[in-house]
């Protein structure tokens, strides 16, 4: 910005947006206006930061051009506004003052794991916080997760409760502190306390509770501990006895765990881990990030990750986590020793028994862990907001052209007013969401444009909600399946504190088009308690809409949406759809060929079931009974017959299950998409083959017929063949069946969506032959694309559908 523009000399006011609280930014302004020799003042408000600034006109220029580009780390500036209306000025120093109100359009910063500055300090033995398990400054620590309320002061949140001493309130005041006005500062005199406690929930006092909880993980015992969002349950990854035992107590047969390393070093001889890799795993969100296991793996880390290609891998997040790791390396001095391989892994997995919510409290988690964990490490620090792992998956260059990569401005950009930020940073990985909670949560999404306040309460499985506020979208946390109880009554407290939070009233609620769905009952007994309208939002338009919102798409374009089940328009089961879509309307321009689901849903957890449909639509019925080793698989064959309890559906992840039941892959399920995703790793680890150029049809109708592929894999004795043939047919498949719609549209955008889309042995292919073709290609990016993101769309097409005036 000029000198000019700003004014030779005089006092001005600025407005900052984005995510700027909670992140160090007054600190920042007030040492920025010191060096500059401005005065003034700084504060927090309910629109982000308020800033009066008074002095010579270039310096103010120049402050204006840095105050985006030197922003602390956790900072994502949104819009830096120079206000027209005047300011007094005759400012003596330059102050923070007390925050004020005003109306409520702050973002909220999310939770970020120990920063470098605090973890040196950490393992310092002359520092005042040395093994201090709450360790924090203004680069790290809780934000969302201890938030009651904007903006973000310490009366707002759960450290309300501690006084700071005078050392802490010392570094709280001084402005070349890093500590200055970071909210949950505090030290082992003023701050919260770690508590141990045995199986029964008996507090044992007086012992070094660090070296206690190692020495149970290390006899193999289950041990749940309180972190930054909620519980993990934590046992040595090594021990096959310990991980066998803590699938049995959580009743989780085969699903992969996550495991914890001290420091990328560690990772050696487990996973591979690139330069991508490591920074991900290194950055202040601390996902699970998914990694492709070594050979070597599965027997360091025996029934881990069992029959899948990938581990979730994920580095320490809070200072606790990394005390565990300390005292097994002997308690070294400074931070050196975490460059180096270090022995102790920790699987860490959600303290949720039986898929209900995460647990957050300390009582509720000596109640509802008992049975599972051996021993309990509890703390004083409320946990205010459920946030659990984040989970993600790379996007690496081979298989993803460098415009998949998450757009993110220049960290000198000068955005326009209203813009947003990215979720990601400057210079992070191009990756993909499967879960998107702790350390993203609940960072704003651009819009393209504003509109009224919505409420989407999402789907059945992989519930969130979405809240649209002006030109933002925000997502809640991971709330998890509805099949419980518990479930559902978090969702309706997860509704209730976003918008509390964020202080919207909306004026239209969204959800599924099922009406049977928990998460349909509540959408609607909310809006006939206030008043406002419902709009209902087929499962399919809504997967490609939430594309759509993210990448701010306007207009028509083509929608491809691959998953398990959502209901249609016409009240069937659909799930592998080729739509034209705008955000208010969609039509239905062909879907795979229907295979029927022998026992109704139960056929989504027995894989055997769907390779009997498919050996039935080929014509070889009689072959079931000989093929499949299972009580059922001689009656399946009459049911088959004469259709009773066996639905049509289009799904593309019964597809998927088809293709790996012909190979016996998880002919049994433990857990969703277990199949496809074993078969996704045969794939991999064989690699690509010639596609079958007859191995699929399609129709006048728009319909994509894959029966022949199937016959093939029938006959097929070569797993990993018979998965690779699968994948790079199907991709050709889907490439053609698009270029078809293309042709008779005339549109050449296409969305990709639905949980199918994960899998990307798949998409690669399928995204690199469209674009080779011309295609202008989107897949979801900033929530995931599995129904974990079908609130965000649910939420743009009940705003459009608003405003015309449809609902």
């Amino acid at each position: 910005m000029s000198e000019s523009s700003v004014g030779r000399v005089g006092a001005r006011r600025l407005r900052v947006r984005g995510q700027v609280q909670g992140v160090g930014f007054r600190p920042y302004v007030f040492r920025l206006a010191g060096e500059l020799g401005l005065t003034g003042w700084v504060r927090n408000d309910g629109e982000g930061v308020a800033i009066a600034i008074d002095g010579a006109g270039p310096a103010i220029a120049r402050f204006i051009e840095r105050l985006p580009a030197e922003a602390p780390p956790l900072a994502r500036i949104a819009a830096v506004e120079v206000l027209a209306q005047a300011d007094e000025g005759g400012y003596r120093d330059f102050r923070i003052v007390a925050s004020g109100g005003g109306a409520q359009r702050s973002e909220v910063t999310p939770d970020a794991g120990i920063c470098a500055d605090c973890l040196e300090e950490l393992f310092a033995p002359g520092n005042r916080r040395y093994r201090y398990a709450f360790i924090n400054c203004t680069q790290c620590g809780p934000r969302y997760s201890i938030l009651r309320g904007l903006p973000y002061d310490r009366p707002q949140t759960s450290m309300a409760a501690f006084a700071q001493c005078p050392d802490c309130l010392h570094e709280y005041t001084a402005p070349a502190n890093r500590r200055f006005h970071a909210e949950p500062n505090a030290c082992a005199h003023c701050g919260p306390q770690l508590a141990f406690h045995e199986s029964d929930g008996r507090l044992l006092a007086g012992v070094d509770l660090v070296a206690e909880v190692l020495a149970h993980l290390v006899r193999g015992e289950i041990v749940a501990i309180k972190g930054a969002g909620g519980f993990h349950l934590a046992c040595d990854a090594r021990n096959a006895a310990a991980v066998a035992r803590l699938r049995l107590r959580k009743q989780r047969e085969e699903k992969p765990f996550a495991v914890m390393f001290a420091g990328t070093a560690s990772l050696a001889g487990f996973a591979a881990a690139d330069a991508a890799a490591r920074r991900l795993l290194e950055s202040p969100e601390r996902p699970v990030v998914l990694l492709r296991k070594s050979a070597a793996c599965d027997a360091a880390l025996p029934g881990v990750a069992p029959g899948l290609a990938w581990l979730g891998a994920m580095l320490p997040s809070t200072p606790l986590h990394y005390l565990l790791f300390h005292e097994a390396a002997g308690r070294p001095a400074g931070s050196a020793w975490l460059a180096t391989a270090q022995p102790l892994v920790l699987l860490m997995t959600s303290a949720n028994p039986g898929g209900e919510p995460l647990v957050t409290g300390n009582d509720e988690a000596l109640t509802r862990l008992r049975g599972i964990a051996d021993a309990f490490v509890l703390h004083e620090r409320d946990i205010v907001a459920r946030c659990d792992d984040s989970v993600l998956r790379l996007i690496s260059a081979e298989s993803s052209p460098a415009a998949s990569a998450i757009p993110v401005p220049a960290p000198a950009s000068f955005p326009a007013p209203g813009a947003a930020p990215s979720s990601a940073t400057a210079g992070d990985p191009p990756f993909q969401f499967i879960r998107r909670a702790r350390g993203y949560t609940p960072q704003a999404i651009a819009l393209a444009c504003g509109g009224p306040a919505v409420l989407a309460c999402g789907a059945y499985l992989k519930n969130s909600l979405c809240l649209l506020r002006g030109e933002q979208a925000f997502m809640s946390a991971h709330i998890g399946d509805l099949d419980n109880a518990a479930t559902c009554v978090a969702l309706e407290a997860g509704a209730a504190h976003l918008l509390d939070l964020l202080r919207v009233e909306p004026a239209v609620v969204a959800h599924d088009l099922h009406p049977d769905f928990h998460s349909s009952r509540f959408a609607a007994g909310f809006a006939a308690q206030r008043g406002l309208p419902c709009c209902a939002v087929q499962h399919h338009h809504a997967h490609i809409a939430a594309v759509m919102a993210e990448h701010r798409l306007s207009g028509e374009l083509l929608g491809l949406a691959l998953d398990g089940v959502g209901l249609g328009s016409d009240d069937g089961q659909w799930g592998g759809e080729l739509l034209r879509v705008s955000a208010r309307t969609f039509a239905r321009l062909g879907h795979l060929r229907p295979l029927p689901l022998p026992g109704g849903d139960r056929a989504a957890r027995e894989p055997w079931r769907m390779a009997a449909a498919a050996l039935h639509a080929l014509g070889r019925g009689d072959e079931i009974a000989g093929r499949f080793d299972r009580p059922a698989a001689a009656l399946l064959g009459q049911l088959l017959d004469d259709g009773r309890h066996a639905p049509p559906s289009s799904s593309c992840g019964r597809l998927f299950d088809a293709a790996a039941g012909l190979a016996g892959v998880s002919s049994v399920a433990s857990f969703e998409g277990q199949a496809a995703m074993r078969y996704e790793g045969l794939a991999e680890a064989h690699g690509a083959v010639p596609v079958l150029a007859d191995g699929y049809r399609i129709g006048s109708d728009g319909v994509l017929d894959l029966l022949p592929l199937l016959a093939r894999l029938a006959d097929e004795p070569r797993t990993g063949f018979a998965a690779a043939l699968f994948h790079v047919t199907l991709a050709a498949a889907l490439a053609d069946w698009i270029e078809f719609a293309a042709a008779r549209s005339g549109l050449r955008r296409v969305a990709l969506g639905g949980g199918c889309c994960l899998n990307r042995f798949l998409l690669s292919r399928l995204r690199a032959q469209l674009e080779q073709r011309g295609f202008a290609v989107f897949e979801a990016q900033q929530v995931p694309p599995n129904d974990g993101g079908l609130s965000l769309g649910q939420a743009w097409v009940a705003r459009h559908r608003l405003l015309a005036g449809e609902i």
